[in-house]
């Protein structure tokens, strides 16, 4: 896809054109609402290699696996699956300067109901500053492509981990029952 054409597609389009261009081909991922457009899109490319996982570590020690082999991957999850990983970033994917690609599709904020996803949505952005863990919350479609493809391009190479938080004003957040 060109750049207006990717500033123009689905915000999920978007996401798959720009990790095909930059060969991240292995995609992990603990099943989310949010995230179902671009699962669905991923699961329908035979470029990529993408499969559910029980946890989050899991996704991440996989693609971590992967890189090791000479595999770009990506972990997909929401945020409260994010609370799960510190560890394994700290212990694990930092210190071996993996440059794992984690999409959080945010939750806790705008309307949440949900008491653990809000508090996970509060710490999460510090937790990954204290690592020194590169981040970006994505609100605008027109932003999108430029901000992963650069960022992906850092992330290898200097091979270490990028977030990229993908907020309810980009993606439409999950619908709450009335």
């Amino acid at each position: 896809m060109t750049e207006p054409q990717m500033r123009s597609a689905a915000w999920h389009e978007t996401v798959l054109a720009t990790l095909k261009s930059n060969n991240v081909r292995l995609i992990t991922y603990v099943p989310d609402k949010v995230l179902t457009p671009l699962i669905k899109a991923l699961h329908g490319d035979a470029f990529f290699t993408t499969f559910a996982t029980t946890r989050e570590e899991e996704a991440l020690g996989i693609v971590t696996g992967a890189w090791m082999g000479g595999m770009r991957g990506a972990v997909l999850m929401q945020t409260s699956g994010f609370a799960t990983l510190p560890n394994a970033l700290a212990s694990l994917v930092v210190p071996c300067q993996i440059p794992a690609l984690l999409f959080v599709s945010e939750r806790g904020t705008l309307g949440e109901f949900n008491l653990g996803q809000a508090m996970v949505c509060k710490t999460m952005r510090p937790v990954l500053d204290a690592l020194g863990v590169e981040n970006h919350t994505i609100t605008r479609q027109d932003e999108l492509a430029f901000i992963l493809d650069r960022s992906i391009k850092q992330a290898v190479a200097t091979q270490a981990p990028v977030a990229f938080i993908l907020s309810p004003l980009l993606t439409g957040g999950k619908v709450f029952a009335q």
